[in-house]
């Protein structure tokens, strides 16, 4: 997958930023050094295209996600991260999920079908990746969740939802709330610092 690293502290957890539709690997970089200067990041371009929008998975329309589809590339990320910490010597087990919008989705995904597949996430405006399924341990994984009352994208009752099935696997889950919609604040960005800082 074509994407960015840039080493820092090993003590720090690895960044993994995934982006939105439409975006790169370069887009979240600036929320990476808001984060957590020192840490390492690795930041992911989708492998999907949509009218030459790059996304992380394919969808059947605004909103419906192609499962099927949803299910390889989560697998394929998830494989990918293994393969990046073997090149770039950083501890697999270290690993936290920065992701807005289709990013966020992806990242939810793989805390969905993997036990060990994040250290914690830090997911903007982000949706159920899927319903009706068992979802693995996720004991005392941390979670912060960021979404606009007014999304138009993702609902209220959608980020409720997310929050309720995190928590039933165990994720100790956090949600910060703004009046706005789908786009990606600075006072939400703000929020996720300082609860990364609380992490870590």
């Amino acid at each position: 997958m074509k994407h960015i690293f840039k080493k820092g502290s090993p003590s720090k957890p690895v960044l993994l930023l995934l982006h939105g539709t439409g975006g790169t690997e370069q887009d979240l970089l600036p929320l990476a050094d808001l984060i957590d200067p020192e840490a390492s990041v690795l930041s992911v371009r989708g492998n999907v295209s949509e009218n030459g929008m790059p996304r992380f998975f394919k969808r059947l329309a605004e909103g419906i996600f192609d499962l099927e589809d949803l299910a390889v590339r989560t697998e394929e990320l998830y494989d990918f991260i293994g393969q990046a910490a073997d090149k770039y010597g950083f501890d697999r087990n270290n690993v936290l999920a920065i992701g807005y919008s289709n990013g966020a989705n992806i990242a939810g995904s793989l805390l969905f079908h993997y036990e060990n597949a994040l250290k914690g996430a830090i997911l903007h405006h982000p949706m159920v990746p899927l319903r009706d399924k068992k979802l693995p341990d996720l004991t005392n994984v941390p979670v912060f969740i960021t979404a606009g009352i007014n999304d138009p994208i993702c609902p209220p009752e959608e980020t409720n939802e997310l929050e309720s099935l995190l928590k039933g696997a165990g994720a100790a889950t956090e949600v910060y709330w703004h009046k706005n919609g789908h786009q990606l604040t600075q006072d939400e960005v703000q929020e996720a610092q300082l609860w990364y800082k609380k992490q870590n």
